[in-house]
């Protein structure tokens, strides 16, 4: 039975500690690995931060059913420490320093997207805790020169340039885009690569702009965009923020032949809101449940992955649960290869790694973000999502038009 505990601690957030199959009366802290998890679990930012959760807590079960990770010959069961920051990035930053000043984390993952992580990661440099990030991709986070910080999202422009030589391959009359961003570090980040891949690929960029996290009404800004008619509409965002997009869009009944939004049709949540509305639109993440890849972690192949997820949490894994499981997995291969709880000798298993995993190849570049993934591109057809590309995995055709 898994235990948590609820505890309060400062800056008006709470620690869930949750320790999968363990028993306080039992298990020591001397049998415990910690691993401390800063998420905004409240907030804007809280749909995305569960999947994280979820993502942690499948990996920690599936390691302690094992008996938990070997270390020199003696099993520790995983311990995952919570906090939520709100879906404020200072309070992140002060939560990251609680978890290794006063919870005595051993490891730790990164907060939420890229803006958070960076300054997160200063923390736990400064502290030389090696540091997982599942869910930052902006390679602004990897640039300062950390030794302790790792990330399994691959760099925007691997997301933007598929996508963006395939619709000039399969819709040549397309020729202008207007590209729409959040104002934060990931999707601003993002559409920036956009911005780049299609002047590289000589599709004129009709319109950029940026709108504030929290924007409630985007009719003046879709209308701008309405009037200059090009065929390719590119949006970027979270959740929340691309279903209200792409309702105002129905509203001002504005339509193109291509339209993409990052990273929201991912998700369910995204596509049973969106319903028909969401027909065709295009998309790219760093994982998606059709790969096929048998990996060397405790999860094996991608099939069993999704099959363990499906069975927990009744639904499909996307991209950010898979992350976060596959961080955990590679935390416990670079333990129990570094035989030690020694955070450099930890670090450097990390650094030098070079493996399989049901997520696909993983191999940490010399700024510690993944270099070794190519991310699908898909399109929402008939209600799910469908792989375009790479090759090894796709799954149908482009199709053009969305209503």
């Amino acid at each position: 039975m898994a235990r948590s505990r609820l505890v309060s601690r400062g800056l008006n957030s709470f620690l869930v500690v949750a320790a999968l199959g363990l028993s306080a009366s039992v298990v020591s802290a001397q049998d415990v690995i910690r691993f401390g998890a800063p998420l905004p679990l409240t907030g804007p930012l809280a749909p995305e931060a569960i999947k994280q959760q979820q993502g942690y807590d499948l990996w920690a079960e599936q390691a302690n059913k094992a008996g938990g990770i070997s270390v020199g010959g003696k099993k520790y069961k995983v311990e995952i420490v919570y906090a939520d920051y709100q879906s404020n990035t200072p309070r992140a930053v002060q939560t990251t320093e609680q978890m290794i000043t006063q919870n005595n984390v051993n490891f730790l993952f990164g907060p939420f997207g890229s803006g958070a992580a960076k300054a997160g990661s200063s923390v736990s440099e400064k502290y030389k805790v090696p540091t997982i990030a599942a869910t930052a991709s902006s390679s602004q986070v990897y640039d300062q020169g950390y030794k302790y910080l790792f990330g399994t999202f691959t760099p925007n422009d691997t997301l933007t340039t598929p996508l963006t030589q395939m619709v000039k391959a399969k819709a040549p009359d397309v020729k202008k885009v207007a590209i729409l961003a959040r104002n934060d570090l990931f999707p601003l980040a993002i559409a920036q690569e956009m911005e780049k891949s299609a002047k590289g690929n000589g599709i004129e960029v009709a319109y950029f702009e940026k709108y504030a996290i929290g924007t409630l009404d985007h009719s003046a800004t879709l209308s701008q965009i309405k009037s200059l008619a090009p065929q390719w509409i590119f949006v970027t965002g979270y959740i929340n923020d691309l279903l209200l997009v792409k309702k105002q869009m129905a509203d001002q009944q504005i339509k193109a032949t291509v339209v993409s939004m990052i990273a929201g049709p991912a998700y369910q949540e995204f596509i049973d809101a969106a319903g028909a509305g969401g027909e065709n639109i295009t998309s790219a993440a760093w994982w998606h449940p059709a790969a096929q890849y048998a990996g060397k972690d405790i999860f094996g192949t991608t099939a069993n992955y999704v099959k363990l997820f499906k069975d927990k949490y009744k639904s499909e894994p996307d991209y950010a649960q898979a992350s976060a499981s596959v961080s955990g997995a590679l935390f416990q291969m670079a333990i129990e290869k570094a035989g030690s709880l020694d955070k450099d000798k930890v670090r450097d298993e990390l650094a030098n790694m070079d493996v399989m995993t049901f997520f696909g190849p993983v191999k940490f570049g010399p700024t510690g973000q993944i270099n070794s993934l190519e991310p699908p591109v898909f399109q929402l057809q008939g209600g799910k999502p469908v792989v375009l590309s790479p090759a090894l995995i796709k799954q149908g055709e482009f199709k053009l038009g969305v209503n």
